[in-house]
């Protein structure tokens, strides 16, 4: 039997086996619930084990600040975890810790989120304590300096000692002109540095009203259990003033943008993005999941496009990436990264890069290749949502940047609908010249390489940097 005939029944087998798994009724419903002072109540209920995710969302993050206050959300979210009137510093997490569970916070470019891990007849404990926070967190000066200080040190740590998140940063920072995710997550050091505990206490007043939160639980819970929990414990907060939130869009592109960034013991890398919709933003949902399996296409294993014809197939790429993140609440970026053979340079690099983009625009792409990525995309949602902890991410994130939730059950039939032609139309519509922005990044003279972000030489990482900051 041919080659091609096998690796065809193979894909169709899996995608049969994986849209079953997905349909399947132990892939629950989300109910939703609102209380009376406009806080939205999500559960998912998941009775494979007795335990319970419990996280609370705002839909803020380093894409609502200005200039001057960038990286305050993350700030706050900080903050968040000092006393209240009734619980001094360090009692949430002692408490948590007592019962058995787990707790952080994270922040990205839309959203703050705080979240436990306990047993599932637990929740309430959890439920009690944000409820207590939200209302009543106080800001202390001294605990403000104290951790602001904490946060320099973290952006030394993840940021400035990373010469491949230095330039991610100032990739972004050249990408967008006018758009907020030009913003790092983190801040500028020059904003951390004048950040004041009133600018941390109005950026509260603001966006943490409980009108505005999001708690989404998921886990071995009943839904209407939960309901009546969130009612006792969130309903007597007042509702605060919504904040209202522009649509910023980035002006329209006229060109080319470069740029090269120099740091001391850096592996040459090069980082280049074309703005592209995001789900939220697109006039047609359907291109984003055109360009989610382009991605894949590009960089889904040993017989992708980069693998197979970069990698395999010349002397110049010792590595090459391909990612789109498309939930995101506005416009965002489609990327390819890399790093050049030790006998290659960037320049080099680079053109083989623009090459097989220009394949995808000028020739299009296979139903084979189609058909491997949309297997795998199936794949990645089952085993991810596998976790309790991962479909509240989910939610959540669907939530704040603006999609829905719904958007999880209309996945396999929004995989099923992208055509090879689909493909092709986002790269030739989006993937063009005057839309890219390319960095470079080069060790300063006479430096000795460094390991990249994930402390080992070579690989190319991550350059969407949608990772969000945790505590």
């Amino acid at each position: 039997m041919p080659m091609r005939t096998i690796v065809a029944i193979l894909l169709a087998a899996a995608l049969g086996l994986l849209t079953a798994a997905t349909a399947h009724p132990s892939s629950p419903a989300v109910h939703e619930y609102e209380l009376d002072n406009g806080m939205r109540v999500l559960v998912r209920p998941d009775h494979r084990a007795e335990v319970v995710v419990s996280q609370l969302w705002f839909p803020v993050g380093s894409s609502h600040e200005r200039p001057s206050l960038t990286g305050i959300s993350h700030a706050l979210e900080h903050m968040m975890f000092k006393g209240t009137e009734e619980r001094e510093t360090g009692e949430f997490s002692r408490t948590i810790t007592r019962e058995g569970g787990r707790l952080n916070a994270f922040t990205g470019r839309d959203f703050t989120a705080y979240h436990e891990q306990l047993r599932a007849d637990r929740l309430q404990v959890a439920l009690e304590l944000e409820a207590d926070r939200l209302a009543n967190i106080i800001f202390d000066d001294e605990e403000f300096a104290n951790e602001m200080e904490v946060i320099r040190e973290e952006r030394r740590q993840v940021v400035d000692n990373s010469p491949v998140r230095v330039a991610h940063e100032r990739f972004h920072a050249l990408a967008w002109q006018t758009h907020p995710y030009r913003h790092p997550i983190l801040g500028w050091p020059s904003d951390l540095d004048h950040m004041t505990v009133d600018d941390i206490r109005h950026w509260h007043e603001q966006w943490y009203g409980v009108n505005n939160a999001i708690l989404v639980v998921v886990g071995a819970v009943e839904p209407d259990a939960v309901h009546a929990l969130a009612v006792e414990h969130f309903g007597p907060l007042e509702p605060r003033e919504a904040p209202s939130v522009r649509e910023l869009r980035e002006i329209e592109p006229l060109g080319e943008r470069r740029g090269v960034v120099h740091q001391p013991r850096a592996t040459p890398y090069l980082v280049m993005g074309w703005q592209v919709p995001s789900r939220a933003s697109a006039e047609d949902p359907a291109q984003s999941y055109a360009l989610s399996l382009l991605a894949r296409i590009l960089d889904g294993g040993r017989s992708a496009r980069l693998a197979e014809r970069v990698i395999r197939g010349t002397d110049i790429a010792a590595s090459a990436g391909a990612s789109y993140n498309a939930i995101n609440r506005l416009d965002t970026l489609f990327y390819l990264d890399g790093r050049p053979a030790p006998d290659a340079d960037l320049d080099a690099l680079e053109e083989v890069l623009r090459q097989e983009i220009r394949r995808i625009v000028d020739e299009g792409v296979s139903r084979e290749e189609l058909d491997r990525a949309r297997v795998q995309a199936r794949a990645d949602q089952v085993y991810r949502l596998d976790s309790l902890f991962a479909q509240g991410m989910e939610i959540g994130l669907l939530e704040t940047t603006g999609i829905g939730w719904q958007a999880m059950d209309e996945f396999e039939e929004a995989l099923d609908r992208v055509t090879p032609e689909d493909v092709q139309a986002v790269a030739e519509e989006y993937l063009r010249d005057d839309r890219i922005t390319v960095v470079h990044l080069l060790p300063e003279d006479n430096g000795t390489p460094a390991p990249d972000a994930r402390g080992t030489p070579g690989g190319a990482t991550d350059p969407a940097t949608e990772t969000p900051y945790a505590r």
